[in-house]
């Protein structure tokens, strides 16, 4: 008998799957241009000769909201020079209250007490808004200080112009309504910025003023419905500027006309 023999027959190979490829992990975006430290006003009325001896010193820092420069009673390290963050200087309490004395954007220094020989400071620097600085070592302030007359001569305005700062906020807390404190707040600080917005919330300026959070609410939504304010989840537009002014008490034109007499480029020979 015969036996038959099935022929075989090639099964199809089966089928693999092409291996997961992995993803690639994304690019980190690349950092902006370094901003030129000389929109800091300061930096700018340096002589070209003091210049060339600070810009191998200088570093570009980052300064995330919130960031605390220095705290109170601590010893001073660096000089920071904001060109667009506006920095906050305060004063805690025992109790944990806290209220602004001055606020420092890219027309000043955040550091005087190492140049003014204290070396530390009773105040807390911490950032109102972020942005970018430049910030030097101590020493490099202290020897161009004794060194040349005119850098002494533009630190030394620059303080008087932020003594008038903290004057005038003292008589303001004191003697203006909440709404009148929270225009001179909001000019202030705007003209530190690039723009007319603010990322904020009433919280927080309620602590930088020393006042009830409901207060600054209250006084938010009077200048939103004057249409001179727009505020949303944190935000904070100005959509009328002379409005605001005109709002304000005398405090925001005293500090400002002092800063700009003291420190515009021909008053500092």
């Amino acid at each position: 008998m015969k036996s038959s023999s099935h022929a075989s027959r090639a099964s199809p190979a089966p089928t693999v799957a092409s291996a997961a490829q992995p993803h690639a992990a994304p690019k980190a975006s690349p950092r902006p241009p370094a901003p030129d430290p000389r929109q800091n006003r300061l930096l700018a009325l340096l002589p070209d000769g003091e210049w060339q001896r600070w810009q191998p010193q200088l570093e570009r820092v980052a300064l995330p909201l919130g960031r605390v420069l220095y705290e109170s009673g601590a010893t001073l390290s660096h000089a920071y020079f904001p060109v667009s963050a506006v920095i906050s200087l305060q004063f805690v309490t025992e109790n944990g209250a806290t209220a602004q004395i001055a606020v420092v954007g890219n027309e000043g220094i955040v550091g005087i007490p190492l140049f003014m020989g204290g070396g530390s400071t009773p105040s807390l620097a911490v950032v109102q808004s972020a942005g970018e600085a430049y910030r030097i070592p101590g020493r490099v302030i202290t020897e161009a200080f004794a060194r040349s007359a005119l850098v002494s001569r533009v630190l030394l305005r620059y303080t008087q112009a932020l003594i008038a700062q903290m004057a005038q906020t003292a008589v303001c807390n004191r003697h203006h309504t909440v709404d009148q404190q929270l225009c001179r707040w909001l000019l202030l600080s705007l003209d530190r910025l690039q723009g007319n917005e603010l990322v904020v919330t009433h919280e927080l300026i309620a602590q930088m003023l020393g006042v009830r959070r409901e207060g600054v609410t209250e006084a938010a939504l009077s200048l939103q419905r004057a249409e001179l304010i727009s505020y949303r989840r944190g935000h904070i537009t100005v959509l009328d500027r002379p409005g605001l002014q005109s709002r304000s008490c005398e405090c925001y034109a005293v500090v400002k006309t002092e800063y700009d007499r003291l420190l515009s480029a021909h008053a500092v020979p």
